[in-house]
């Protein structure tokens, strides 16, 4: 009895010892291993960290049921409830956080793969980075990218463009779901208004894209990418006011139209009538305005997956600025100066892949903008039309993959300017400007090992006026390893140039314009060598690094000449070449402890060198053009109260400013400049709702600090009091000593100082 006893016992304890298990399994996220992933389960001592490859073991964990969470830099956290003793190892996937650099792109090759294996360096943003400084417009919601900056052009109406790398506006080109919608005269009004409830990423590629974009795509892209309807939420609201009485609003509406089709409707109203002049010159510090807003998007189901999507917009702006006495009985007038623009907008945009074997895509866009326009006495009435399509044809061969389209953008562009008159028959009639521009392109991105990419490119364009265009694109990606990637990028670009769509001071009526020769289509040729690296560390902090270097050297470059004569601005080709060059690096740093940083910073160089009648060739450094910039976000998550802090903010080195003449007493350099914001958001995990408040330009800066003045010669905007010489020069009078006209195009920084704000958010998932 006694040896069945001892039997008994020896089994419980064997039973016992084998309830103390190990628990294994595999960390992976899009179908890879996700190394130092930290593996923990809640309350108890239990934790430990995954390899290299994903792999993870707790060993000696007694029986029963446990919480398992799994936490890793770039990825979102997952829960799982586990039962010891397990029959089989786990398998948890994560989801990619929105700052890890293994996001789906499109931008760089026009079709979809994964970020790190792009050959074209693509920076992608999410919805979460622009929360942190939520803005009721694009333009300026990109304030805080690296190397990408919001420029104004005018004191009066605030219209401005987007530079990259020190290029102006019209070097950047802006598309919406691959689309090029926001080009021309949208450039300087168009980018306000597209709903930020409807925006999925937006993507930026610095550098020439002309071989699969075209032209104006020659110092980079921005694409908006919209939400997809069949994943987005049902419904989401987002509403804030600020101290200067701006208010704004966002909505989006996900509905089903029967079993096949999904519409999402995106819905935006902005709204500023409080005049203010708090650096007393007399003018509006900021554009009155209203503008609504409406996009829809619907997503069709087809057989086989097959892609077809249609959308729309239709945007209306209403907005002046100018002398505080100002009103609409004044406009056109030369009594009381003020800008007043009245825009009318319609998009159409879709995407349908052919019912065939093969993968083809038609894409397909349309847009009209018209615009009613006073810049003081002088008005400006413009009507614009471009129709773009575009068919491609996707095919994967072994090591190889083939892209190849056919593209025809046709460009319809009148206004009351010289810039559509002609002169027939001792007459000037009217001449809308009509330019076809067909294209083809072909591009190959070869696999040449495990960790070896090609990408060989070529676009040719037919334009009416300047002939065939040919632009040649190479692409290299090496993967060093699994957390260091090497690429090189050279290409070429070309512009041809709208003039009165792309420079605002064309149309203030404050200088004349003058075109000194028929221009030809600019050129450039750009090399850029990318870097980037991710560390991950034992406790599940991640490092993320991205540096670059880029050398661009345009020919045939139009330049606008604002210094020979102050009362005209002079375009002609460059007699010599431009230079852009420098370097830019964005570190990205996600600790456990809800730290987050996203920091960069850009050293440039950018200048034009000019042959002069004596064969010398003088460099001059291009106005509005900084030396270096730097941006960062900081997000510090405090669990416990369930609050996230942001605090985001930009500096920027001194620029050249555009001065009217020797004696003009305003500064010819900004000073160095910053714009800091702080936000605090509230919200439970799985609420449907968030509240969020804080302070914008926390330094209080303005541009009219240690400036004389901004605005030339605010009290006298129609030049009734200036006198000038046989030649055309002003002359300085005892009214006028500085010899100066009225000019409202010296700005590089927003008018607004500090303000607060307050919004809340409601999601329906």
């Amino acid at each position: 009895m006694r040896k069945v006893f001892l039997a008994f016992l020896l089994c419980c304890v064997a039973g016992a010892q084998a309830q103390q298990k190990s628990l294994e399994g595999t960390i992976t996220a899009r179908e890879k291993p996700v190394g130092g992933a930290t593996i923990v389960l809640a309350a108890t001592p239990y934790k430990t960290v995954a390899d290299s490859s994903g792999y993870f073991v707790l060993g000696d964990v007694p029986a029963g049921n446990y919480k398992l969470q799994v936490t890793a830099a770039g990825h979102l956290p997952a829960t799982k409830i586990v039962t010891l003793p397990a029959a089989e190892p786990l398998y948890i996937e994560l989801q990619p956080h929105a700052q890890n650099l293994d996001e789906v792109v499109v931008t760089g090759t026009l079709k979809e793969v994964r970020r790190t294996e792009s050959p074209v360096p693509v920076e992608v943003y999410r919805p979460a980075f622009f929360k942190k400084n939520p803005s009721p417009h694009l333009f300026d919601a990109l304030q805080h990218i690296n190397g990408v900056r919001p420029q104004l052009n005018c004191n009066v109406c605030n219209t401005g463009d987007i530079h990259i790398n020190g290029l102006e506006g019209p070097y950047t080109m802006v598309l919406i779901d691959g689309m090029p919608i926001v080009s021309a005269l949208a450039t300087v009004y168009g980018l306000c208004g597209i709903p930020a409830s409807l925006i999925e990423q937006v993507e930026i590629v610095k550098g020439p894209a002309s071989s699969l974009y075209g032209s104006e795509a020659v110092g980079g892209l921005i694409n908006i990418i919209t939400k997809k309807p069949e994943t987005a939420p049902r419904f989401t609201f987002d509403t804030y006011g600020t101290s200067w009485k701006e208010w704004n609003a966002d909505m989006g509406i996900l509905f089903k139209a029967g079993a096949t089709a999904t519409a999402l409707t995106g819905i935006n109203y902005f709204q500023y009538n409080q005049p203010y002049d708090k650096n007393g010159d007399h003018f509006t510090d900021v554009t009155l305005q209203q503008r609504a807003s409406v996009f829809q998007k619907w997503s069709f189901k087809r057989k086989r997956n097959r892609l077809f999507s249609l959308g729309g917009r239709y945007y209306w702006e209403s907005r002046w600025g100018g002398d505080m006495r100002w009103n609409a009985q004044y406009k056109g007038s030369d009594s009381i100066y003020g800008e007043s623009i009245d825009t009318r907008r319609l998009e159409v945009l879709g995407a349908y892949q052919l019912p065939v074997k093969e993968k083809m895509l038609l894409s397909f866009s349309y847009n009209q903008h018209r615009q009613q326009s006073y810049y003081g006495n002088t008005p400006f009435h413009a009507n614009q039309k471009i129709l773009f399509s575009q068919l491609t044809w996707d095919k994967k061969l072994k090591n190889h993959d083939l892209l190849a389209g056919a593209a025809f953008r046709y460009t319809y562009y009148d206004d009351n300017t010289p810039a559509t008159a002609k002169e027939d028959s001792f007459l000037v009639q009217n001449h809308p400007d009509k330019a076809p521009l067909p294209g083809l392109f072909v591009q190959d991105e070869m696999v040449l090992g495990k960790n070896h990419r090609l990408l060989l490119g070529l676009r040719y364009d037919r334009h009416p006026h300047h002939g065939n265009i040919f632009t040649p694109r190479f692409a290299y990606k090496w993967t060093l390893d699994e957390a260091n990637m090497l690429r090189l990028n050279l290409g070429t670009g070309f512009r041809v140039v709208n003039l009165f769509t792309e420079d605002h001071a064309a149309l203030t009526g404050a200088r004349r314009v003058v075109l000194q020769e028929t221009l030809e289509p600019e050129k450039s040729i750009n090399i850029n060598l990318n870097y980037t690296k991710k560390i991950t560390t034992g406790n599940g902090s991640f490092i993320g690094l991205d540096a670059s270097a880029w050398y661009t050297y345009f020919y045939n470059r139009i330049i606008a000449d604002y210094d020979t004569d102050p009362n005209l601005i002079l375009y002609n080709n460059l007699n010599g070449h431009a230079v852009t060059r420098g370097i830019s690096a964005n570190v990205d740093v996600s600790l456990p402890n809800g730290l987050k940083i996203l920091a960069g910073g850009t050293l440039m160089d950018t200048y034009i060198a000019e042959k002069e009648e004596q064969g010398n060739r003088v460099k001059t450094r291009p106005v509005l053009t900084e030396r270096w910039t730097g941006t960062w976000s900081i997000s510090y998550k405090i669990r416990s109260a369930n609050l996230l802090l942001d605090y985001t903010g930009n500096i920027y080195g001194p620029m050249r400013l555009p001065l009217l003449g020797s004696l003009d007493p305003r500064r010819e350099y900004s000073p160095v400049w910053s714009i800091q914001n702080i936000q605090l958001t509230w919200a439970k995990p799985e609420s449907r709702w968030e509240m969020y408040g804080g302070l914008k330009n926390l330094l209080n800066w303005t541009p009219a600090r240690n400036n004389a003045f901004l605005i030339a010669r605010a009290h006298d905007p129609f030049d009734k009091k200036v006198e000038w010489d046989n030649n055309g020069q002003v002359i300085p009078t005892t009214e006028n000593p500085y010899a100066l006209t009225f000019d409202p195009n010296y700005v590089y920084a927003p008018n607004q100082g500090i303000r607060g704000f307050a919004g809340i958010r409601y999601t329906i998932r």
